[in-house]
């Protein structure tokens, strides 16, 4: 390990041999228990912010260490604690294993086109009130049963205090009757997005007013949305879960291996490993609507 954290060497050099782990970075400690190696690291392992170079240096640390047969997997430590959120698409919390570090061997998914249902006069003018709230998109009203609706109709349901169950019945058609446009709970100037863990609701928010109200599944419990404050950082029309080996479509990063992503499915309740799941009809339309900066805050308690 410590000739690793040296880079490569003379003959390596030559034969074009390169290294991603930052020069300089110290080996503070090295534990063997049970086939799992704890490897304490300085802090400049952390340090830079190409997403290549931080989960690359990852996998060589990891390759390196799994390479002998008493090493099962790696415990991977910074300065001495857990480095939760450092490393993109990277899930530091477990050890580490040499396939948890590959590379992807699946393609990338297609996404179908929602099906829909028959048209009925009924279901336009509750696509209506649901765009008139902010829950659904003007395309998206065309008098047809169809998830899009359902989901809609949760969102609704979610924000209302409602059985989640995606039907308009007498008690979810009252509220709609009655309800205004939703309200951001926080104060901030400019495009931004609030992440209501208490209802699963993804608010687009321009100053004081909510333009939309997204569906949403966060981190189920062990895996939960970290609350707080942070800044669109990266955005991949495709990226790669190194740990749980899956695309993540239009991925909004807003710290580390957290993100905003479009995903097949989108329970009522948390479900995620961590990050922010969107319907494939609205993760696009986010994806656009997000630049690099875009403030990002996640609420624990939004009553």
């Amino acid at each position: 390990m410590r000739a690793l954290l040296a880079g490569p060497t003379t003959a390596e050099a030559k034969r074009e041999l390169t290294t991603q782990v930052p020069a300089g970075t110290p080996l503070r400690s090295v534990r063997l228990d049970d086939g799992v190696a704890t490897l304490d690291l300085g802090e400049k392992f952390a340090a830079g912010t190409s997403v290549e170079s931080l989960s690359a240096r990852v996998a060589q640390v990891v390759l390196t260490a799994t390479r002998f047969p008493n090493v099962r997997s790696v415990r991977l430590l910074v300065k001495g604690g857990t480095p939760l959120g450092l490393f993109p698409g990277i899930v530091t919390r477990y050890p580490l294993t040499a396939k948890t570090v590959a590379a992807p061997n699946v393609p990338p998914p297609s996404t179908p086109e929602p099906p829909s249902g028959g048209q009925s006069e009924q279901i336009r003018a509750l696509q209506q009130r649901l765009d008139e709230l902010g829950f659904l998109t003007r395309d998206a009203v065309d008098g047809k049963t169809g998830p899009r609706t359902t989901s809609a109709v949760v969102a609704f349901q979610k924000w209302a205090g409602l059985t989640r169950d995606g039907a308009a019945g007498p008690a979810t058609l009252a509220a709609l009757a009655t309800a205004s446009r939703p309200a951001p709970i926080g104060r901030a100037a400019g495009r931004r997005l609030e992440v209501l863990l208490d209802r699963q609701l993804t608010l687009v928010i321009e100053g004081d007013r909510v333009t939309r109200v997204l569906d949403a599944s966060t981190g189920k419990p062990g895996f939960e949305t970290l609350i707080g404050s942070w800044k669109v950082a990266r955005k991949e029309e495709r990226s790669w879960s190194v740990p749980y080996k899956v695309w993540l479509p239009w991925a909004i990063y807003i710290i580390g291996g957290y993100a905003f992503h479009e995903y097949p499915d989108v329970p009522p309740e948390p479900a995620s490993h961590g990050c922010v799941r969107i319907p494939s009809w609205d993760a696009e339309w986010l994806y656009r609507q997000t630049p690099f900066g875009t403030l990002v805050t996640v609420i624990g308690r939004s009553r």
